[in-house]
């Protein structure tokens, strides 16, 4: 990684899920030793804590189809302003949840400073919907919909703008749980979408080649955004929304290695740890694990 400049930020976020504890994750990440992983990789590594986020039981849920959504636009305008500041300061932004909407935020404040952003998006889930597709109304599983410009204006405007990515820039690996609304919007908008199918097909190693070719296909920055039920949930125990055969903790290691070697990265988030449905913090071990790996971190 070319920036030996790391600032973390944590966003304890659990307003765009229906399940109590991932608020916890950024602590679980710190706490599994995340910052003493990046210093003894050689990275200058300062910790600008958690920004502050309502707790659910104060607010009213408001919309069914769009839980907390005027709390979780107010997090996600903050967090936009504190990564623009970060990287106005030249350091690299490690962004921590919090459940998954916080991309919402963290892309809106990238994306101020790259023109044409690419996003590499690992995940179980295409966090695609819309108010008007979502089975549940749960913001984190709109958050790449949103920005790519579509969804309620309170989340695509995030920021001043829209829309902050492109659709040909965008790759999801790692997809088994799709909803109907999500492969509409998947084939009209020509996102590409390795699922575990192709990941078995072609393994992770071909997969990686082909998704840095096209993030990296007129772009001018690249965003990690990994959510940890991308693993299976046999490696990543404590999420909140596990999906079965999923990503293995190698192939997953494999993934960050490839990306370290093609030193494209600007920005990445690891979200979505759960500490209450964790066994022994596994989860954010693994999550600092892939960190090391994504930083550089080699077996020789």
């Amino acid at each position: 990684m070319h920036n030996k400049k790391i600032t973390i930020v944590g966003v304890p976020m659990d307003l765009g899920a229906d399940r109590r504890g991932v608020d916890m994750g950024p602590s679980a990440i710190r706490y599994a030793s995340l910052k003493e992983k990046l210093t003894g990789l050689g990275y200058d590594v300062k910790d600008n804590g958690n920004l502050s986020v309502p707790t659910p039981e104060s607010y009213d849920v408001g919309s069914s189809q769009l839980k907390y959504l005027r709390e979780i636009a107010q997090v996600s305008e903050e967090l936009a302003v504190t990564l623009d500041n970060v990287i106005q300061k030249g350091r690299f932004p490690l962004v921590l949840g919090g459940d998954h909407s916080i991309a919402i935020g963290t892309i809106a404040g990238v994306a101020k400073h790259y023109k044409r952003l690419g996003v590499i998006w690992f995940d179980a889930h295409g966090d695609l919907n819309t108010a008007d597709t979502s089975p549940s109304g749960n913001i984190h599983g709109m958050p790449l919909a949103a920005s790519l410009g579509m969804g309620h204006p309170d989340l695509v405007n995030i920021g001043g703008f829209s829309p902050k990515i492109c659709p040909e820039n965008v790759v999801v690996i790692g997809a088994r749980d799709l909803d109907e609304g999500e492969r509409v919007l998947i084939r009209e908008q020509g996102i590409k979408v390795f699922t575990m199918h192709d990941i078995d097909r072609l393994g992770m190693g071909a997969v990686m080649e082909e998704a840095l070719r096209i993030v990296n296909d007129g772009t001018d920055g690249v965003h990690l955004s990994l959510d940890l039920d991308g693993l299976d949930p046999h490696d990543a125990p404590g999420v909140g929304t596990p999906v079965v055969g999923g990503i293995t903790y190698r192939e997953g290691h494999l993934a960050m290695e490839m990306l370290a070697a093609a030193d494209v990265l600007t920005s990445a988030e690891f979200v979505e740890v759960n500490p209450i449905l964790d066994h022994g913090n596994r989860t954010a071990k693994a999550a600092v694990a892939l960190i090391g790996s994504v930083f550089g971190e080699k077996v020789l």
